[in-house]
């Protein structure tokens, strides 16, 4: 039985050490200079792609905020990819009639199938789609009116694929609930995809908030709707061809956080099982691609990240056997118990901590004491979350 308990345990200290990598990574790279390589003399065409979902309450918002984009409204287009099922359809077709009056170059494309869910309206947009590069946002965005204005001129180096903003969150101070997602979040959004970006690993568009160059997704397959995570599995795909990516973590695309406990578990549970989706299609490929060995091995944390969820499923069963069966030593605490602290538990807690102080530097402990139920309930696994 410890023989069992001690490999489940080895294997969340692994990644456990991985966070301590991700910090180091960041506070080594965080402060490289992230500017564009040029300016665009002549500014090109730009595709927002808005793919909804029964999105009543936030459609209009959403448009609104599109509308006021500063950007030539010659080389802007709009499209609206609706797959909705309630009124969402009838008041966002308003709206598009609405702002193509207004000389918007807006459309909207309603499908009635869903096949493919968000990855197939994607996919079908590209058919229509004008734009040499393609902004993605989800409904509950409200992306600033500068955003094109501060990102597009990256895309003056040939080889940059993809430029993915950060997510700010709009109702973070709602709950407790909302709270705790912001700090995960934000763990995710500043250090691992900024480490992972200014060191030359693999990271991945968010889904959202992102802008493509759309030969490097019809270059990397297009849009493929056999994970549930297909900006995950874009990502990787379109970076094993050679494509880079930009994260700028100054550049705050606003949102707004499930609010029920239901919401929250939905996204979590599409996360987690597209993540472990794409792992089994595409880790292998990123073993035999002609890659650094630590860039592989970086990409198999990340990809397998998940799977500690399972490891620490087998670790609550086996616990209760272990430590009931009287036959601790002595030395137990220093040669066992001290360094899977150090190694599985600590470093969640530092890796949080290093998060919120880097982004709330005046305010970060009154951030984080909302969420300190979830230290003192044992509840620090949850940084193995992983969003889109």
């Amino acid at each position: 039985m410890d023989i069992l308990l001690f490999r489940r345990l080895f294997g969340l200290s692994l990644y456990g050490l991985h966070r301590y990598v991700i910090v180091y990574l960041f506070l080594k790279n965080r402060n490289k200079p992230g500017l564009p390589l040029g300016s665009f003399t002549e500014l090109p065409r730009i595709t927002v792609q808005l793919p909804i979902f029964n999105e009543l309450y936030v459609v209009e918002r959403l448009l609104k905020s599109v509308a006021a984009l500063e950007y030539p409204r010659d080389l802007l287009q709009v499209q609206v990819l609706d797959d909705s099922t309630d009124e969402t359809t009838e008041i966002a077709a308003k709206r598009v009639t609405e702002l193509k009056a207004a000389g918007l170059d807006i459309e909207l494309i309603h499908r009635t199938d869903r096949a493919g869910f968000k990855a197939g309206a994607l996919e079908a947009g590209l058919s229509t789609c004008t734009g040499e590069f393609i902004l993605i946002l989800d409904a509950d965005f409200v992306p600033a009116p500068d955003m094109l204005r501060k990102t597009i001129h990256y895309f003056t180096d040939p080889k940059i694929g993809m430029i993915q903003t950060r997510w700010g969150h709009l109702n973070r101070t709602y709950s407790l609930l909302t709270r705790v997602q912001a700090m995960f979040l934000d763990g995710h959004l500043l250090l691992e995809q900024t480490a992972r970006s200014r060191s030359g690993r693999f990271f991945n568009f968010n889904g959202t908030a992102g802008l493509w160059r759309r030969t490097c997704i019809e270059e990397a397959g297009g849009w493929q709707h056999d994970t549930l995570t297909e900006d995950l599995d874009l990502s990787y795909r379109a970076q094993l061809k050679g494509w880079r990516f930009i994260f700028l973590p100054n550049l705050v695309t606003p949102a707004e956080l499930p609010v029920d406990m239901n919401g929250f578990k939905s996204q979590q549970h599409r996360w987690t099982k597209g993540s472990i989706q794409t792992c089994m299609k595409l880790l292998p490929k990123v073993w035999k691609a002609d890659l650094p060995m630590l860039i592989k091995f970086e990409a198999t944390a990340h990809l397998t990240s998940n799977y500690a969820y399972l490891l620490l499923f087998f670790l609550c069963i086996l616990m209760h056997p272990s430590t009931s069966d009287g036959g601790n030593h002595p030395w137990q605490m220093w040669l066992i118990d001290i360094p899977i602290y150090l190694s599985a538990s600590l470093p969640a807690a530092i890796f949080y901590i290093c998060a919120q102080r880097e982004l709330y530097p005046k305010s970060w402990g009154k951030e984080s004491s909302s969420c300190r139920w979830c230290w003192r309930s044992g509840s620090v696994w949850p940084s193995i979350m992983l969003a889109p």
